[in-house]
């Protein structure tokens, strides 16, 4: 055996080679410990009870199967791939199931960003934007839709990021991507955003008079890519989601996720905020383009809390370039060599984990879980209920008729504000009235909700259970 052989032999892998895995890896582990916050939000009830449905009958939902309130008001399910998928993991492994296909998505999602993000920067460079990109995404990481689209949100955006990078044709290879993306989640019309950045940065890189070929060279790209979102069963109305839900105007702010940033107290979001104000201030200069596509971004992630994934995800695929001519890129005298024993020592860990996994018992969160109260109250049988917005979920799940549930959607702005409005009495005698417009004979509130203290002063109203998590009081019997 030659020198050069041996020296083969023993060569360790490169950064490029293992972190990716190790991030990924790393993300995974972590998220299976903490397995139970993934199911922190009611709405993973109502999708595998949509997944269920769906694969029940068949056929999508065109029309309100689970409310009473506005039972039979079109309606469609815009995420229903995403819905099959956790509907089929919870069929198959039960709740374990559900948090280890959105664990494995948001590990891929992270391990695929840090392979991007290594063609630019140097390992320690590609960490410090991952560690941070993981902080910001952290509140957000649920069993939930978008969870699922974001390997292919980074796949999309990297392609994308690297034909402004090298002034490459466009990624053609890419648009099967967005059929995925558009049946797994309503934020389609992000993937066909992040076109525009491409083609302007082109247009400002040539002479006008090479215009019309920059123009005829990405047009059709663009119109394809709007085709191929247009590939659901829904055609393109899955694309005007975000507007829809941007319509609910002020009843926004009831819901958690959709609120801004809060800065009343010092948090992650700030202190990374502060920290990449710092780092871009030390002589980093960004184009133009790249510059109005993250302003954009951290307006979209001041403005509602949610959006600060597509600031983590999103932004450090855009500044690399430009930090890699700040700071320095990756070592110029790294090769890459096979990694097909890496490739499977990850995937035997990865087993490893998944089994683990399974093999526990992991449920959604007890304070949206109402488990105790409908089953003690006999809800199932109790007649139109008016339910707390975060039992929405158990209640689809449970297949007991919601007031409300997570679809804002489907109820609108002026009901979701109205419902808010009243059980905050805000306005005691609207609250009195949606009782009687209605017909509310239970109600299933949490206990620190204002509404609870009211019915149990109201005459016509009576308390039969409560804990920790729930209250139930009924409309007694008219004499």
């Amino acid at each position: 055996m030659t020198d050069q052989v041996v020296s083969s032999a023993v060569q360790p892998f490169s950064a490029r080679a293992v972190l990716p895995w190790a991030v990924g890896l790393a993300v995974y582990a972590v998220l299976l410990a903490v397995g139970p916050k993934l199911l922190g939000d009611p709405d993973s009830y109502s999708h595998v009870e949509l997944g269920r449905w769906i694969m029940a009958h068949g056929t999508l939902p065109t029309s309100d199967p689970f409310s009473f309130s506005k039972h039979g008001a079109p309606w469609i399910t815009f995420e229903w791939l995403s819905e099959v998928i956790y509907a089929g993991a919870y069929v198959l492994s039960g709740w374990p199931g559900v948090v280890v296909v959105a664990a494995a998505a948001i590990a891929l999602a992270f391990g695929l960003l840090t392979y991007f993000l290594l063609r630019e920067l140097s390992p320690t460079q590609t960490l410090v934007m991952v560690i941070a990109a993981v902080i910001l995404t952290a509140p957000h990481m649920l069993a939930r839709p978008h969870v699922l689209v974001m390997p292919i949100m980074v796949i999309w955006a990297a392609a994308l990021v690297r034909c402004m990078d090298h002034g490459r044709p466009p990624p053609y290879w890419a648009l099967p991507l967005l059929v995925v993306w558009g049946n797994l989640h309503g934020s389609g019309v992000l993937a066909l955003g992040l076109i525009g950045p491409v083609v302007l940065e082109a247009l400002l890189r040539e002479e006008r008079s090479q215009w019309p070929r920059v123009l005829l060279r990405w047009v059709p790209f663009t119109l394809l890519a709007v085709a191929a979102s247009c590939l659901t069963p829904h055609g393109p109305e899955p694309l005007l989601m975000p507007i829809t839900t941007l319509g609910l105007g002020p009843a926004l702010a009831w819901i958690a996720e959709w609120r801004p940033q809060d800065f009343s107290r010092i948090g992650g979001f700030e202190l990374l905020l502060l920290g990449g104000i710092f780092a871009l201030s030390r002589g980093v200069t960004l184009p133009v383009v790249r510059t109005l596509v993250v302003i954009g971004l951290l307006h979209f992630a001041l403005a509602q809390m949610r959006n600060a994934d597509l600031l983590a995800m999103l932004a450090p695929l855009y500044l690399a370039a430009p930090l890699a001519r700040r700071f320095g890129g990756p070592s110029g005298n790294e090769t890459d060599r096979s990694s097909r024993g890496l490739n499977l020592a990850a995937f035997g860990i990865l087993a490893a984990m998944s089994g683990l996994a399974l093999a526990r018992d992991i449920r959604p969160a007890p304070l949206i879980t109402p488990e105790a109260a409908v089953a003690r109250a006999d809800l199932a049988k109790a007649g139109p209920l008016l339910n707390d917005y975060s039992f929405g979920g158990y209640l689809v799940f449970a297949g007991i008729p919601t007031f409300i549930d997570g679809r804002a959607e489907l109820f609108g702005g002026p009901f979701i504000d109205r419902y808010n409005r009243a059980l905050a009495l805000i306005d005691l005698g609207d609250f009195l009235k949606l009782l009687d417009d209605y017909k509310i004979r239970a109600t299933l509130l949490a206990p620190n909700t204002p509404a609870t203290a009211m019915l149990d002063r109201l005459p016509h109203w009576q308390r039969v259970y409560s804990d920790d998590v729930a209250v139930v009081h009924k409309r007694r019997e008219m004499q």
